[in-house]
């Protein structure tokens, strides 16, 4: 079964960048269009942003401008960096592929905003 790992959260101050991966097992990757999603405590998990398989992204309207999603089919993994960032953006981040191809989630990655 398909597994999907994310990394790369932490601490940031408020104006500051992270570059999140999503690693994925399995060889069909390049196949599917993959997302992140956003969950905040006591909120719903939220998509931010998703790129196709041929690489045509799309982006929540409140991170465009500050959020790059990407994607290395050769190494079977996603990307999503963040700068500017905004205590609002505050959540654990998770990757997942779109529609039916979708996965069990993985344990996502924490990123914090905060002074």
């Amino acid at each position: 079964q398909v597994q999907l790992v994310e990394s790369g959260g932490g601490l940031v101050q408020p104006g500051g960048s992270l570059r999140l991966s999503c690693a994925a097992s399995g060889s069909f990757f390049s196949f599917y269009g993959m997302g992140w999603y956003r969950q905040a405590p006591g909120k719903q998990r939220e998509w931010v942003a998703s790129i196709t398989n041929s690489g045509l992204p799309n982006y929540l309207d409140s991170v465009k401008g500050r959020f790059t999603i990407s994607r290395d089919n050769a190494k079977n993994t996603g990307y999503l960096q963040m700068n500017s960032l905004k205590p609002e953006d505050t959540a654990v981040y998770y990757c997942n592929f779109l529609g039916p191809a979708r996965v069990p989630w993985g344990q996502g990655t924490q990123v914090t905003v905060s002074s």
